[in-house]
């Protein structure tokens, strides 16, 4: 009896008592058997709930790793971007010091001490960006590089663009000498007198001319050499009506026996620009223009300044 379990059984309805008698042996197996089941289906369920929780974990990381591969090559694109911005950067300053160096053979113009350029240094080539190195393996030195570069372009870039300003303060300065240099012939006509000493058709006498004569009919057009400023417009003894022009830089010019006087003093004119009409005022022997160009005060050959 000792190794036999009774179980007994009442039902509420009735009064009747049912009996189960277990053996004790019988019973443990079933409890082993209960048990056993309940902690495999426990494993199992807690292992399938690890790997799910694993499977997430690794979709998230998937997730986070795909997305750091398109963010690095995002940043691939860019630096390779960047380097070619750079690069073409460097050949358009490169391009502009070489327009400058030609316009100044051209113009004649010295170059200043500044130096300008890129000495020696090389842009980010294909190596520095291959698809098969690891961005972040060389992320770094690819920046710096890269900063160095936008630098020195700044410097480059600022030394160009001093070196443009003053080469276009130096072609101001050249035009405006050009300007104010005599280089056209005053009025239409055959020279009938050049400069230098002559036989005076008044004395006789050897004597020294100090311009051009030139001889037209009465009423011609005289125009301005140069650009410059009326400095007089009247009457001289023995010239007539006369208008000088000073052009700076030294140079004036003058032009005598006027019939009309166009300008008035201080009047800015241009080269070409009509000042008179040709005539025979002052002491002449026809109507004719007498033409000087003054560097310094001092006379000199006209000729020498008319280039058309």
């Amino acid at each position: 009896m000792k190794s036999r379990i009774k179980i007994w059984l009442h039902s509420g309805d009735s009064s009747r008592i049912k009996e189960i008698s277990l053996r004790k042996s019988f019973l443990l197996c079933s409890m082993f058997l209960f048990l056993s089941c309940v902690g495999i289906v426990s494993y199992f369920g807690y292992d399938y709930y690890l790997l799910k929780r694993t499977e997430r974990d690794n979709g998230v990381l998937f997730e986070t790793i795909t997305a750091q591969k398109t963010e690095l090559e995002d940043q691939r694109r860019q630096i390779q971007m960047f380097a070619g911005e750079i690069q073409g950067l460097k050949e358009q300053i490169t391009k502009l010091g070489q327009l400058e160096n030609q316009v100044r053979l051209i113009a004649d113009i010295d170059k200043s001490g500044r130096s300008s350029g890129f000495l020696g240094i090389g842009g980010v080539s294909k190596t520095d960006l291959d698809q098969e190195i690891p961005l972040n393996t060389h992320h770094n030195a690819l920046i710096r590089e890269m900063h160095h570069q936008v630098k020195q372009i700044k410097s480059v870039a600022d030394k160009e663009k001093l070196d443009f300003n003053d080469l276009i303060d130096q072609l101001t300065k050249k035009k405006n000498l050009l300007a104010s240099s005599p280089s056209i012939k005053p009025v239409s006509g055959v020279i009938t007198s050049p400069f230098g000493y002559r036989r005076s058709p008044f004395t006789g006498r050897r004597s020294f001319h100090s311009g051009l004569d030139i001889s037209n009919r009465i009423g011609t057009k005289i125009v301005s050499t140069a650009t410059g400023k009326v400095v007089f417009a009247g009457r001289k003894t023995g010239y007539g009506k006369v208008v000088v022009i000073d052009h700076g830089y030294g140079k004036a010019t003058k032009y005598a026996h006027l019939r009309d006087i166009l300008v008035h003093k201080s009047q800015q004119v241009k080269r070409g620009e009509a000042i008179a009409t040709l005539g025979n005022t002052g002491r002449t022997t026809g109507p004719h223009l007498h033409y000087e160009v003054l560097v310094n005060g001092t006379p000199v050959n006209p000729s020498k300044y008319i280039l058309n």
